[in-house]
């Protein structure tokens, strides 16, 4: 099982990135695919998550109405669309999965079975 993460980088605040996650090694029923982002001397948080499967989404608070996830399975991508970038948003952001029936539960609890090695984002001006 690998997952790779691409499309970090610097970016001014307002402005947009994609992140993009390659998933390999595996097939992706009862697969839950998110980002998790850590800043440093913060606590690592998952901030979007969503079902292979059925397509059911989660987002944090502090990225509902911002970011969007999206997924496809003919490419085993999953997508991080981010809009509105905040200074707060500056972190390394990494893909995780979560595997099983209860895929979308076990990620939403940080039960992650798989990460990438991540890809920094910077908003700065």
């Amino acid at each position: 099982v690998q997952l790779v993460e691409s499309g970090g980088g610097l970016v001014q605040p307002g402005g947009s990135l994609t992140l993009s996650c390659a998933a390999s090694g595996f097939t992706l029923d009862y697969y839950t695919i998110g980002w998790f982002r850590q800043a440093p001397g913060k606590e690592r948080e998952g901030i979007s998550c969503v079902n292979m499967s059925d397509g059911d989404t989660y987002y944090a608070d502090s990225v509902q109405g911002r970011f969007t996830i999206s997924r496809d399975r003919a490419k085993n991508m999953v997508y991080l669309q981010m809009n509105n970038l905040e200074s707060e948003d500056t972190a390394v952001y990494y893909c995780a999965s979560s595997h099983g029936l209860g895929s979308f539960n076990f990620w939403r609890a940080g039960a992650v079975d798989h990460w990438g090695q991540g890809t920094q984002v910077t908003v700065s001006s």
